[in-house]
């Protein structure tokens, strides 16, 4: 008998999701797949899944002391996997819980 999530289909946004949860404790996760915007360029037409470009807003503790750049890079290299293979453009947003709090 097969269990209930058998055919369940993993999208990128939702590894990238608990990749991004998992390693910076995101408290604040906003993942937009925005891949339709680009369609006509070639690593869209290029890809198989169509999930290449995505708008990330996230908040986090780990942040705390980083600056913008280096807040990127840790994205990054929890994302580095998915950048591997077929991830072709991430839009972030890096903030720690006191700088969105401030909004």
């Amino acid at each position: 008998m097969a269990s209930r999530g058998a055919n369940t289909v993993i999208t990128r946004a939702m590894r990238m999701e608990t990749k991004l949860r998992s390693a910076l404790e995101a408290t604040v996760l906003e993942i937009d797949d925005v891949s339709h915007k680009h369609a006509g360029h070639a690593a869209v037409k290029d890809s198989n899944s169509g999930e290449t470009h995505f708008d990330l807003k996230i908040v986090s503790p780990k942040f705390e002391g980083k600056n913008l750049v280096n807040r990127h890079r840790m994205v990054y290299l929890v994302l580095s996997h998915e950048l591997n293979s077929g991830l072709h453009a991430l839009s972030i947003v890096a903030k720690t819980p006191q700088e969105a709090a401030l909004k």
